[in-house]
């Protein structure tokens, strides 16, 4: 079993200078291999394409192919003398930077290229792998890491020394492993040490001499530079922990909900339980923040020191709306979690075809045309701010340590669709709510998708089916099934329909 966990170091101004060094030289090696790979793919592809035999014929035009093991021995040669970087004549020693980080830069050009010709383990292909610049390239990782670099342990800290850069100060914010610290160290040839100063409280520091952990071990560090300061993520392993494999769960109608994203005023989920979940929209409440910030930093000069400080005061401001919209995304799982049920249905969104830009529209003359671009700007801004894969991610994450299962579910006609009654009402996107005559309750629109999406999971949502422009459905409603979802329109149309009921 492996676990990694992440926590802040606080390195000394001549340690931030070689890492930084290190992330500058790591990028330059990382652009290089990438370059060295696209130009082989340009001039080869093609004939790959239209003759897959010429490499059995021809060995000798493709034995130059860039691959893991290829570019790695590239390493003792270069390390012979400073590389001179063509468009600035930046000198880079690369014997400064420690083995196994150019060596897992490697690990990653090959992972990225294999992803985008010949695709996962799922053989789905990924995009074109891109040069990384100053702003994207932010983690190295230490392949070889193992228990004896963590040197001392005391309570809110521990020290760890990592390879030609020496010991950093690591905060202790969350236990390190299944177990706390004080575990790491306990054989019988512990050590502790008394320092001689004091706290703010006047308690005397103690520190702990780590021996060898017991439980899990540590495989591998990556370091990785953010806004606010560096951070660590510990790899560990302890493979005396079983691999879980838990019984499948049959979902029945008591045992599952149906999620729909709602996305529309201030709710962000619709249980199939009839509750609504309210959204946080972080990014809208603090787009004043980041606007006041953008405009004073673009008057400033480029490359001045008064520009460089903005653009780190803006980036804080991300980091924090980021980590509150994470937050927010970890505490709505646990609730839904917290229900009991052990089986949810959600729609599976299409994103990337709801954040893309409208058409553009011409006239005769070319002249463009007003195409509704501008509102669907601030719906494409709102879908980035709800970030639903996000949440589904760490939904899916927070149920499976639960015992529960999220399933991805088709949502097509599921929002359309009056769920007790094979009938389509809301045709529209502006139709919100419905009020049905016949029984006497008020249906709410995003409710009844998510009643229709547990139809769905559980395989009792009718078919549906498109013939000479007219929508045909096919199957039936079980009485029972009916009464139960009625139940639920009842309970969160009560004090409507009492109201309708008293003006009859």
């Amino acid at each position: 079993m492996k676990i990694t966990y992440q926590y802040r170091f606080y390195p000394s101004t001549k340690q931030k200078l070689e890492l930084n060094h290190w992330l500058r030289i790591s990028r330059y090696w990382y652009n290089r291999q990438l370059g060295e790979r696209f130009d082989w793919w340009k001039n080869n592809h093609l004939q790959l394409k239209s003759f897959p035999f010429w490499k059995n014929i021809f060995p000798s035009l493709f034995g130059n192919k860039p691959n893991y093991y290829s570019q790695k021995l590239q390493l003792p040669i270069i390390k012979q003398d400073l590389v001179k970087v063509f468009h600035s004549g930046e000198l880079l020693d690369f014997k400064r930077v420690e083995s196994t980080i150019l060596q897992d830069v490697c690990k990653r050009v090959d992972k990225a290229f294999e992803r985008f010709i010949i695709g996962d383990v799922n053989g789905k292909r990924s995009g074109k792998p891109r040069f990384q610049s100053e702003s994207s390239f932010k983690t190295m990782t230490f392949a070889t890491a193992n228990d004896n670099w963590i040197k001392l342990v005391r309570k809110n800290w521990f020290y760890l020394q990592l390879p030609k850069l020496g010991i950093v100060k690591v905060r202790i914010h969350r236990s390190l492993g299944s177990q706390d610290l004080k575990k790491w160290g306990q054989p019988s040839n512990e050590i502790v040490l008394e320092d001689q100063g004091s706290t703010k409280q006047g308690c005397p520091h103690f520190f702990a001499a780590i021996s060898k952990p017991t439980g899990f071990k540590i495989k591998q560090i990556s370091v990785t530079k953010k806004v606010d300061g560096w951070y660590m993520q510990v790899c560990l392993e302890d493979n005396s922990v079983p691999q879980h494999t838990p019984d499948p769960i049959i979902p029945t109608w008591d045992n599952s909900m149906g999620l729909d994203a709602v996305l529309h005023g201030n709710d962000y989920l619709a249980t199939s339980d009839g509750e609504k979940l309210p959204s946080l929209k972080v990014l809208r409440k603090s787009q004043h923040k980041l606007d006041k910030i953008s405009l004073i930093r673009n008057k400033r000069k480029r490359g001045s020191k008064s520009r460089r400080k903005l653009a780190k005061k803006e980036g804080k401001q991300h980091q924090k709306i980021a980590r509150s919209r994470k937050d927010f995304h970890y505490k709505t799982a646990h609730k839904l979690i917290r229900s009991g049920k052990k089986v949810f249905f959600h729609e599976k969104l299409n994103l990337q075809g709801l954040g893309k830009r409208n058409k553009p529209k011409q006239d005769e003359t070319g002249k463009f045309l007003p195409n509704g671009q501008s509102a669907k700007s601030g719906l494409n801004k709102s879908w980035n701010d709800a970030a639903f894969p996000q949440f589904f991610e760490i939904f899916s994450y927070i149920a499976e340590k639960a015992g529960a299962v999220v399933v991805p579910q088709n949502p097509a006609y599921t929002s359309q669709l009056l769920s007790y009654r094979n009938e389509i009402v809301f045709t529209s996107l502006n139709a919100r709510k419905y009020w049905d005559e016949k029984e006497l309750i008020y249906v709410d629109r995003d409710i009844n998708a998510a009643i229709n999406l547990k139809k769905l999971g559980l395989g009792i949502f009718p078919r549906i089916k498109r013939r000479s422009g007219k929508i045909v459905i096919e199957g039936s409603i079980a009485d029972s099934t009916m009464k139960e979802i009625l139940n639920i329109f009842h309970k969160t149309s009560e004090a409507y329909t009492e109201f309708v009921l008293k003006s009859v």
